[in-house]
């Protein structure tokens, strides 16, 4: 299938603006050149045009939003510098698999100032002595080539770099809410000092009563001497009248006497 009809086939009823991945594999390209493509796709971000026949660069529209281009197995030589002209924030290229020979090549690339992994595998250059160190001096821009990085730890999928950076989003969501426990402690203690508080009010009552009963026993006690009291007035006043009664006998008998 020939790529401008690959392309048509790809969009169906999507406006070119509304597309941000376009893949364009095993189709074939006309003359050795990009066919179809314009600067309508000002959205895309990820374009891939592997076994495609490519020879030249030169009908490379202006893609500014572009990360990611495959163009692994085709026949590109050179011509490279326009990738910076047109796709200045690519982060990742692959042109493996094509007729790269040379460093002066390579070296067009270093205007491509977010460019973090380049792959050049199954390339001649990558037959040169000293083929890594050189790459890495000449473009001290990138990370990895051919998906190593100078130590030789392997780059990482695409994938994983997506969960790391949701686990990093979640990470920020809980230190935002704050750790689960400290909510809960805190309400641990609203407990606690509520508790305290409802003894202290179990003390006052209990305080309160047992005042209440002192003096409703005073008052009793006030009542038993206020009654013991008129008890004995009751008993003097009695005496008082038998004396009053004896002493005008004892006069009459004295009298008789």
């Amino acid at each position: 299938m020939e790529m401008k009809k690959r392309i048509n086939l790809e969009l169906r009823n999507q406006a070119p603006e509304e597309v941000t991945e376009l893949v364009l594999d095993n189709c074939r390209s006309s003359n050795g050149e990009i066919e179809g493509l314009n600067d309508s796709f000002k959205e895309l971000e990820f374009l891939s045009m592997a076994n495609v026949q490519l020879t030249s660069l030169a009908k490379l529209p202006t893609l500014s939003k572009l990360r990611k281009l495959e163009l692994s197995d085709n026949i590109i030589s050179g011509g490279l510098e326009v990738l910076a002209e047109r796709c200045p924030n690519l982060t990742y290229l692959n042109l493996s698999g094509n007729k790269i020979k040379d460093l002066g090549t390579v070296e067009a690339l270093q205007n491509l100032k977010n460019l973090k992994s380049l792959d050049l595998f199954s390339c001649e250059i990558t037959n040169l002595e000293d083929y890594r160190d050189s790459i890495f001096d000449l473009l001290q821009q990138i990370t990895y080539l051919d998906g190593f990085d100078q130590e030789d730890n392997e780059a990482p999928d695409s994938e994983d770099e997506d969960d790391e950076g949701d686990e990093d989003d979640n990470d920020e969501d809980e230190d935002e809410a704050g750790p689960p426990g400290e909510y809960e402690e805190e309400d641990d203690e609203d407990d606690g000092g509520s508790d305290l508080g409802e003894g202290e009010e179990e003390e006052e009552e209990v305080g309160l009563s047992y005042l209440m009963k002192e003096e409703i026993q005073d008052e009793d006690d006030d009542d038993d001497y206020v009654e013991e009291g008129g008890d004995e007035e009751e008993e003097a006043e009695g005496i008082r009248g038998e004396k009053r009664k004896r002493d005008p006998e004892d006069e009459g008998e004295e009298e008789d006497d």
